[in-house]
Parts: C-alpha cells; structure tokens; sequence
C-alpha cells in the first residue's frame, strides 16, 4: 500500500515565507552591521544587556537565539573586547550577571541606529495600521507555537 506524499506548497506556505523574511533581514542587518565590526549574535547580546542588565549565559543564549556554549564564547569575547564585564565569581549559584561597559554602550548606540535603518526599510511600505496588525498577527503566531511547546 502506498501512502500520498504530504508535501509543502514553498510558493503558499507561511512557514516558508517566514524564514525567507528572516534570512532577508539577517543579511540586511549584517550588512549594517559589518562596518561597524560586528556581528548580528554580538548586536542582540548587547542590546539584550543593555534592555535587561544582568541577564544570565543562558537567558543571553535564549534571547539572541542561540546555544550556551556560543553565547559563552561570545561573552568571553566581548568581555576581552571591553563591551561588557562580568564578576569573576557569581554570588548566587553559577550565574554571572553580565553588564555592559561604557565602550559597549558607544558601540551598542551605533549598532542601533543601524539596525532601525533596516527595520525602518523593512516596514516602509506598510502604513501604521498595516504594522500593528502585522505585529499581532506575528505574535499570536509565535504565542500558538509556544503553547504547543509548553505542553508538549
């Protein structure tokens, strides 16, 4: 007995469509980013610090999307680099609460400016209206897929 091939219409598919708008934006933002000497990991990092001080290696790692142990090299670069700075012992259990630097801060305030050029270009074609309901309709798509996630 053969069973029907379930396949995925790439050209319909929102999945799809998303990760191309995803791709799409990571390269725009990298090329932002490049001249200014660094990169899209090292941008969320800082901004997340800067947004939340004293976020833990695996709250960073969620955050910006990737593994522990890459935001743990990640940190020990930007530490060595003067963007952030963390206590050598933790205080409570194994978390060491990171911190930008006033050299993080310069370079983070750049990295910004470069990056809402990109969103602001990502957006120019839509009126306000459009992007707020862009924004709710992308969040209650995340919120489904989380829900699945909590329970499963």
């Amino acid at each position: 007995m053969s069973q029907a091939r379930v396949t995925v219409d790439l050209e319909t598919s929102l999945g799809y469509l998303l990760k191309e708008a995803s791709s799409v934006l990571r390269t725009a933002m990298e090329e932002v980013l490049r001249p200014l000497g660094m990169t899209v990991t090292q941008y969320s990092c800082l901004e997340l610090l800067a947004q939340r001080p004293g976020l833990s290696n695996s709250e960073l790692a969620r955050g910006a999307f990737v593994t522990r142990q890459s935001m743990n090299v990640l940190l020990q670069a930007l530490e060595r680099d003067g963007f952030v700075t963390r206590p050598p012992q933790a205080r409570i259990g194994k978390v060491l609460p990171t911190r930008l630097t006033p050299r993080g801060r310069r370079s983070l305030e750049k990295a910004s400016a470069a990056v809402r050029s990109v969103e602001v270009r990502m957006l120019a074609g839509l009126s306000e209206s459009e992007q707020a309901q862009a924004f709710r309709i992308l969040q209650n798509m995340i919120d489904s897929l989380r829900v699945v996630n909590d329970d499963g």
